[in-house]
């Protein structure tokens, strides 16, 4: 072993003694030496620090050159060799399997850096370099790097092999492959691991490192590169394509593309419309800003994949490649992070505007880990330092570009209404709900129906306070007929029965505008057929027999029922015998309800009847006579032929009980049971549906237009708090119906106004149609912003419209359209799903408009500067569908 030492170290010593005496002499001590490198060697691993192998038996022979205190050649190392840690001498791979302490030694860069300019190193060989990566409770050098094998989408034959750390980010993974296959800057790409299954899984967060994502050597990486019309290969071949058929040879204007309608969706396509049309939050996405901002750990987010879904639905709406895109995959995934959405059931645009400016604001979050933060009360502080104070805290966990575009500040006042307690709070929104001026009255539509028999029932139009009660429809009415108020009974009436009696005091609220989907049910109960209109009587107690109850309503019914002649009556009786199954002709000539409004309310007039003689007694037994067609035990044979039966019924007409008369005062509702001979003989079904129009009929209640300047003044009027919504007062300790005032303290770059159309309650659903008039152009909101004004900056409180969601159609149905004006023309274009035509500035307001959309000017201002086209196209005509007969899906 000596000799062979000797040897090595003669062939790596200078050749000319002359040589090697200078280098010895350039060399430190021997003893320096030693303390150099091994003092070196003692120092603590850094991460991120570089470190280098040393192969152990070329070290083991310099600590005995150096130890020893003798610089024969004998012990001379020479040159650093590692020739023993590689595989071979081309890849330069190290051995599997190395072991420090057995195999090498590792030195930092400045003890490597002495041994090299002091002995050099091998001809040929690479320095062994490793970095000190911190892993969990860790810190270790990283002797063998990950190795992957990079391609591209487009040529997955050919593959580089590339060396990363396992801290290495899979973002330098990314950079590295688009350096090497020579990507362009503006083009978009992202990566693709070829998993153990043989399929291909997303690298979505491209922050984190390569062993946080499980990367192993050998693996393959694919970098796909996005295709110039916005979509991806990938979705291609994955059987996701966005695209409908089309010309592939198209370029049209960038942004002027509709979304495909799939199935009830329409409500989907206004809102993104809508938003693709905001230039600041377009543009951000255009430009990519939002990759270097996806939050994928965001417990609140939607693991980014909702930003990235209406990222690329806006490359694709913007790629100017597109008459309009189908966008399936951004609607099952907010379908996947909100179940409400699932499905294809018509929704809200607002509600979906909400949903997703929360979803892409959470997706953006700067803030990576949200730290607590109380609520600061005014606590009789100036305003400016609680709102600045507020402001602050809202953006110490919420800070993204939903937050830059859209998000403003209240300023709240609750007032207690017994201590004088005032409550001051400073809160951001996203968007304003504004209300819409109430009118205070409302139509009705009624049947008014005369207890005189030879008057037909007639059809009133009135106008009742919307807030009013059943005693003031009366007296509106009494107005037209000239009875009393209190001679009138109020019914809704529905399905041949007597849906609902109202007492004087039920609000009218309970009269709903709109058929609820639960009162249209068959008209057939149990296998009755019912047909006709519901009689409202009252009986004489002397009268109350079978025989005078048969009268009274023969009476009642003489407009459209004929009594039997003396022959008539004589006629076979037989059909007594027969059983009344319900399975005769009447079923053919069921009748409808009245034509007429939708509500079914009629009034009835309640004076005594006149059918006949009466013993004088005053009180009266009202009765509710339900038509209906049921087998009955009629009390014993008569020798006139009846033409109908009598049975007290439930208010359905199902009962099958047999009472006596005196009995139905505990059951006031009687069925006819008519036999289907006599009621085609004697019972005319047309006089029986004829009724008249009262001239009020013709009455419309204007509806004036409203300013949407009022809507907002409206918003922030002092209001007083709910009885289910009660404000805990910290004064009083109790819950209080405090007053309410919000104030607008600073407004958004983009200011979206929501205007609540759609009014709720405990009796009705409604839509408003009232025509709200607004500005395109200078909608100035400094007669509304509390905070003290930059005079100097008058930008700052002006605003032009940019976007309108319009929704067509009432309550259960109804469509949805957008208006919008694109960033780069300044042309305005109607969005009807797929279909997109230009329009005028004139065409724009109308009582369908929903949502609004403003930009301030001063932001406008900026987006024209750094445009790049010059000027607007100016308005070209167009055309859109009329409202009143739009499709509705």
């Amino acid at each position: 072993m000596a000799a062979v030492a000797a040897d090595s170290a003669a062939a790596a010593i200078p050749a000319s003694s002359e040589e090697r005496e200078r280098q010895r002499e350039a060399m430190p001590g021997l003893d320096e030496q030693w303390r150099q490198v091994e003092n070196g060697r003692e120092r603590p691993l850094r991460a991120g620090e570089s470190w280098f192998l040393v192969e152990q038996q070329w070290y083991k022979q310099w600590e005995v050159y150096v130890k020893e205190g003798d610089q024969d050649a004998k012990t001379f190392p020479g040159c650093i060799n590692n020739a023993g840690l590689f595989e071979d001498q081309i890849s330069w791979h190290l051995r599997e399997g190395l072991l420090e302490g057995d195999d090498y030694v590792l030195l930092p860069a400045t003890a490597w850096n002495y041994l090299v300019s002091w002995y050099g190193l091998e001809d040929g060989q690479p320095p062994i370099e490793r970095k000190v990566i911190e892993l969990p409770g860790i810190r270790k050098v990283e002797l063998y790097p990950i190795e992957l094998l990079l391609v591209q989408h487009s040529d997955m034959e050919t593959a580089l092999t590339i060396q990363f750390s396992h801290t290495d980010s899979l973002e330098l993974v990314l950079q590295t492959a688009r350096e090497q296959f020579l990507v362009e800057p503006q083009e978009d790409t992202r990566l693709w691991i070829k998993n153990s299954e043989g399929s291909l899984d997303r690298l979505c967060n491209t922050q984190i490192t390569l062993l946080d994502a499980s990367l192993e050597t050998g693996q393959l990486i694919i970098m796909e590169t996005r295709n110039k019309d916005g979509t991806w290969p990938s979705a291609q071949l994955c059987g996701m394509n966005n695209m409908p058929e089309e010309d592939e040879d198209f370029q049209g204007q960038p942004g002027i593309c509709g979304l495909t309608n799939l199935g009830n969706t329409c409500f989907m396509n206004s809102a993104l419309q809508c938003l693709s049309n905001v230039p600041q939050l377009t543009e951000y996405f255009l430009n990519n800003r939002y990759l270097e901002e996806l939050n994928f750990r965001n417990p609140l987010g939607m693991k980014g994949e909702l930003a990235e879904a209406y990222a690329d639905l806006v490359k694709q709406t913007w790629s100017g490649y597109h008459r309009s895109v189908v966008p399936n995959v951004f609607k099952n995934k907010v379908g996947h992070f909100a179940s409400q959405f699932l499905g294809y059931q018509q929704h809200d645009s607002q509600e979906l505007l909400s949903f997703l400016l929360d979803g892409l604001h959470e997706d953006l979050n700067r803030v990576k880990k949200k730290e607590y933060v109380e609520l600061c009360n005014g606590a009789g502080r100036p305003d400016l330092e609680v709102a600045q104070e507020a402001w602050q805290n809202h953006k110490r966990r919420n800070d993204s570009v939903i937050v830059d575009t859209f998000h403003g500040l209240f300023k709240s006042t609750l007032v207690c209404p017994d201590c004088g307690n005032v409550s001051v709070t400073f809160d951001p929104f996203c968007y304003l709900s504004v209300p819409l001026p109430v009118c205070s009255r409302r139509v009705l539509e009624v049947f008014f129906v005369p207890m005189d028999p030879r008057r037909k029932p007639e059809q009133h139009r009135v106008v009742v306070p919307k807030k009013g009660n059943i005693s003031d429809l009366c007296v509106a009415l009494s107005t037209h007929t000239s009875v009393a108020p209190d001679k009138m009974i109020v019914a809704d009436v529905f399905s041949h029965r007597f849906y609902k009696l109202y007492q004087l005091e039920d609000p009218l609220s309970g009269i709903l505008d709109q058929r609820t989907p639960s009162r249209d049910y068959n008209n057939s109960y149990y296998g009755l057929i019912l047909f006709g209109h519901p009689l409202l009587v009252s009986v004489p107690r002397d009268r109350f027999s079978w025989e005078g109850l048969y009268n009274i309503l023969m009476y009642r019914l003489s407009r459209y029922v004929t009594k039997p002649t003396s022959d008539e009556d004589d006629g076979d009786e037989k059909g007594d015998e027969d059983d009344d199954d319900s399975e005769d002709s009447s079923s053919d000539e069921e009748k409808e309800e009245v034509p007429g409004p939708s509500t079914s309310s009629s009034v009835q007039e309640t004076e005594q009847e006149q059918a006949g003689p009466s013993s004088g007694v005053s009180s009266r037994c009202p009765f509710l006579l339900d038509n209906s067609l049921h087998t009955s035990q009629w009390p014993p044979r008569r020798r006139r032929k009846q033409l109908f039966t009598l049975q007290t019924v439930n208010s359905n007409g199902t009962s099958d009980r047999t009472t006596s008369p005196e009995e139905v005062q505990t059951q006031p509702y009687i069925a006819m049971d008519w036999e289907p001979e006599m009621k085609r003989r004697y019972y005319d079904e047309v006089e029986a549906e004829g009724y008249v129009k009262h001239d009020c009929v013709g009455y419309m209640l204007k509806k004036s237009p409203v300013q949407l300047q009022e809507c907002i003044k409206l918003f922030t009027t002092v209001e007083r708090l709910e009885k289910e919504n009660p404000w805990y007062c910290s004064s009083c300790k109790q819950h209080q119906l405090a007053t309410k005032k919000l104030d607008l303290w600073m407004l958004p770059e983009v200011l979206i106004i929501h205007l609540k159309r759609f009014s709720f309650s405990k009796f009705s659903r409604e839509k408003l149609d009232t025509l709200v008039q607004f500005p395109i152009r200078d909608l100035d909101f400094s007669e509304f912003v509390i905070k003290p004004k930059n005079e100097s900056a008058p930008d700052l409180y002006k605003y032009d419209l940019i976007a309108v969601s319009n929704h067509y159609g009432g309550m259960r149905d109804g469509h949805y359209t957008t208006f919008a004006c694109n960033k780069d023309s300044g042309q305005w274009h109607y969005f009807d799903d797929n279909s997109v035509s230009p329009v005028n500035e004139n065409q724009i307001e109308s009582k369908a408009a929903y949502v609004l959309f403003y930009q301030r000017q001063d932001v406008g201002r900026r987006h024209s500067q750094t445009a790049s086209s010059d000027t607007p196209a100016s308005p070209a005509s167009g055309s859109i569908p009329n409202p009143e007969i739009m499709d509705v899906n």
